[in-house]
């Protein structure tokens, strides 16, 4: 039996996909694993290994919680090192949604999560990785902290499958909002 690594993700359009992907230029030389833009998301639920004999009830129970909701949109504001005290990524970061700590929490109860009370969901979007050891060989550490205004209609959620070693996803299946 196979096992499949599945989370749940809301996709990044083309336009801003590409908007970040010419951003993240001029940290090129930095010693950061950038995430492709074509593999760019928003993560809502990670779910983890699954059997694929479990995966038809999976996108049934992500397609009815998707069902719930009405198409809505976040808004994004800058781009920066995160955590701020031991930074391992570089994000896109939005402003906290009431509609997507929702659509998170619904998510994860559905999928028999237990989700822990949010205060707040922060849409995020991580753009790199940090490479730990060569970061801390840096004899002056960038700060990242920049304005990047985006807003990002949320109209599907997809069901996803980290595929190979690195940043790589496949669809499993969208589920589109009311």
């Amino acid at each position: 039996m196979k096992k499949r690594k599945i989370f749940i993700e809301i996709g990044v359009p083309e336009h801003l996909s590409k908007r970040l992907a010419q951003k993240v230029l001029e940290w090129k030389d930095l010693p950061v694993k950038w995430i492709r833009k074509e593999n760019l998301h928003l993560t809502i639920a990670y779910v983890g290994y699954v059997g694929e004999e479990v995966l038809p009830e999976l996108c049934q129970k992500v397609q009815d919680v998707a069902k719930k909701f009405e198409s809505f949109e976040i808004v994004f504001d800058r781009i920066e090192l995160s955590p701020a005290d031991n930074s391992r990524l570089i994000q896109l970061s939005g402003v906290p949604s009431e509609e997507l700590r929702v659509l998170n929490e619904e998510m994860e109860k559905a999928l028999g999560m237990m989700p822990p009370k949010h205060k707040q969901f922060s849409p995020h979007i991580t753009l790199g990785r940090i490479r730990r050891k060569k970061w801390d060989e840096l004899q002056h550490k960038p700060i990242i902290n920049e304005k990047f205004s985006a807003a990002m209609p949320i109209e599907s959620v997809l069901v996803m499958e980290s595929i190979g070693e690195g940043a790589e996803y496949a669809s499993v299946e969208e589920c589109p909002l009311q």
